[in-house]
């Protein structure tokens, strides 16, 4: 490797994420704040809502019915 090249290197920088948690990774930053974090995470935490305001899946579910029902009727 080159020499005077590469960014400093801190083997213990300190994470903060929004909901107050605390991590220590390494990084060439020695502080670094995240939005979000495994700790917060919807997907992570088994806190995810699936929203359907628009009653999409049921109109895809009415559509693949008439779509099947059609489909026999051509035959």
């Amino acid at each position: 490797m080159k020499e005077k090249i590469h960014p400093k290197y801190f083997e213990h920088a300190k994470v903060t994420c929004a909901c107050g948690a605390t991590y220590d990774f390494g990084s060439t930053k020695p502080e670094i704040h995240v939005e979000i974090c495994a700790a917060c995470h919807p997907v992570y935490t088994g806190t995810e809502k699936v929203l359907d305001a628009a009653g999409r899946v049921e109109k895809f579910k009415a559509r693949k019915a008439a779509g099947a029902t059609k489909a026999k009727k051509g035959k």
